[in-house]
């Protein structure tokens, strides 16, 4: 190779570079500059992110949002959600209308790689089923065979369900709506026979029937629906903030640090929790965030476990046990890599 063309492509990379560090960051100083963390949830699903008659939201989806808020602003109120319908939900992330999506959406090959999203994490590990009557007396989703089904429009649900029965020989008539209450009315005012979603938003819809005590949740789970918050793409710093709020969290549970004996702990002597309260090692330096991001997370928000068992958790109203979401330790499959 010339010196000539040595030459040329390190001034090639230099602009490449350039034009990357140009981009890096461009979210984090929009946030920065206007106060607050603008959020897409769903338009309401308990559990998840659903607003009281106050307009306070709540849920396991809108917490991922404040905890965002304190790691950036150091406040995590300072967010402010945008409901979404599953239709509008990737073109609100896409147009930038929103910093981050939290809305029980599934990370699939086809979002993460053609629609300008990056994926951060899994909130949830969920998996799609089936609730019904119980006067229909069914006991798996083997026996739907003919079933009338109401789904919702613009989800991963709609391929799953096809996929399902057509492996397994079945009939069955889609009743499609545009919103998850009007699945839940559809099936309430027998539409349809059986109501298929995620079965975490099963849990949430049941709650929401007059009388949810007549409803069942199949044992069947027909797919794998990783549940988790997504940036857009080109904004590695910005993706790797809401990735490691994520990991923070997670991490905070493993090491028992709480939002009750968070402060305790700044005296603990045990480096892992040292680092992760930010008293020594990298800090906040390589994510662009003050040196106690962490450590407001979990003051304001609660680690992941904490965040689970009020929302979805025993301690809710939708009595979800852990499950595949417990701690790798305890057998689940929630792990983050290390705060070093």
């Amino acid at each position: 190779m010339s010196t000539k063309t040595v030459a040329a492509s390190v001034a090639f990379g230099f602009l490449i570079s350039a034009s990357l560090s140009a981009q890096a960051g461009t979210t984090l100083d929009a946030v920065k500059e206007r106060g607050f963390v603008q959020c897409g949830v769903n338009t309401g699903l308990p559990g998840f992110s659903n607003a009281d008659e106050a307009g306070k939201w709540t849920g396991l989806d809108a917490d991922v949002c404040r905890a965002i808020a304190a790691a950036v602003l150091g406040d995590a109120e300072k967010v402010r959600f945008t409901p979404l319908t599953a239709k509008e939900r990737l073109t609100a992330l896409q147009s930038g209308e929103v910093d981050v999506l939290s809305r029980n959406t599934t990370w699939t090959l086809t979002r993460d790689t053609s629609l300008g999203i990056n994926f951060t994490g899994v909130t949830y590990y969920d998996g799609q089923g089936f609730m019904v009557s119980k006067s229909l007396e069914i006991a798996s989703a083997k026996a739907l065979d003919g079933a009338a089904v109401c789904i919702l429009a613009g989800t991963t649900t709609e391929l799953n369900l096809a996929d399902y029965f057509r492996t397994n020989g079945m009939q069955y008539e889609p009743v499609v709506f545009d919103t998850a209450d009007q699945t839940a009315r559809g099936f309430e005012a027998g539409r349809c026979d059986v109501l298929t979603s995620d079965q975490s938003q099963l849990y949430g819809l049941r709650i929401k029937l007059k009388e949810p005590d007549k409803a069942e949740i199949l044992p069947d789970v027909i797919s794998k629906e990783p549940l988790g918050p997504a940036v857009r793409q080109g904004d590695d710093a910005w993706f790797n903030i809401v990735r490691w709020t994520l990991f923070a969290m997670v991490n905070a549970e493993e090491l028992g640090v709480t939002s009750a004996n968070v402060d305790e702990m700044k005296t603990s002597s045990n480096p892992e929790i040292r680092r992760l309260l930010g008293l020594e090692g990298i800090k906040g330096k390589g994510l662009g965030l003050a040196d106690d991001w962490a450590y407001r997370i979990v003051k304001q928000v609660g680690n992941y476990g904490e965040v689970f068992e009020r929302n979805v958790g025993s301690g809710s109203p939708l009595g979800i046990p852990r499950g595949l979401n417990a701690l790798w330790r305890d057998g689940g499959l929630q792990y983050a890599p290390p705060i070093r």
